[in-house]
């Protein structure tokens, strides 16, 4: 029997679970998981989760927007045109990536603090550290409390590459589980990648994801090794 050629494999773009039965609550995000689930009892009337990428700061904004009914705004997109639709909980994402207009976020910070309406921020920097011109607008967002999102564990690992497979219909034995947890780099943006790479090659090579199948791929994950220098 002849080989079977190369197939063209279709990139078709699968749909994570982003709903609150979704989220995946371990060590490193328990804090921050409590924090949502407690609203609106909040002690202050906005606040910032920070996190890595992909470590799951946008799921739990996204479990808090529909908990919520609050409004979605990028940061970087930010104008004077938002200020006029806003009336209840606002979700003002991605402060890393830069904020359009500061005094417009300043004044929504300040319309949460009078009117007691809830502000939920996400960013992967702490907001102490971020490039603010504006001086009351740096102040204000250093004073806001702060939940983050701590490195993912093992246990959260796992789970996560379950969950990753499972969005793309695929089931994965235990041991192998374990196996690309074990030999990943340690983050969920790396989870992502790896489980997303893994899916491409099962496709291409009509197999099962299996630990073979998984080793070929990390090792392309594997940063290449320098070469001793000759007489060092």
């Amino acid at each position: 029997m002849s080989a079977m050629p190369s197939q063209l494999v279709l990139d078709l773009a699968h749909h994570p679970a982003l709903e609150a039965e979704d989220f995946l609550v371990s060590r490193p995000n328990r804090a921050a998981a409590d924090f949502i689930a407690r609203w609106p009892d909040w002690p202050h009337a906005s606040a910032v989760v920070v996190a890595p990428a992909r470590a799951g700061k946008s799921h739990l904004a996204n479990v808090w927007r529909l908990k919520s009914g609050a409004a979605r705004l990028e940061a970087n997109r930010l104008c004077e045109s938002d200020v006029a639709w806003v009336r209840g909980a606002l979700l003002i994402e991605d402060l890393h990536a830069g904020i359009g207009e500061e005094r417009i976020l300043f004044h929504l910070l300040n319309l949460a603090r009078e009117r007691r309406m809830s502000m939920l921020l996400t960013s992967r920097t702490p907001p102490g550290e971020l490039a603010v011109a504006l001086p009351d607008l740096r102040s204000r967002l250093r004073a806001l409390p702060v939940v983050a999102i701590a490195p993912p564990d093992e246990a959260l690992l796992k789970a996560v590459l379950v969950k990753h497979f499972a969005d793309r219909q695929l089931a994965v034995e235990p041991h192998v589980i374990g196996y690309i947890a074990l030999h990943m780099e340690q983050s969920m943006a790396a989870a992502a990648t790896v489980v997303a790479d893994i899916d491409a090659a099962a496709l291409a090579s009509h197999r099962r994801v299996t630990r073979a199948l998984a080793r070929r791929i990390l090792a392309q994950h594997q940063l290449p090794q320098h070469e001793p220098v000759a007489g060092t």
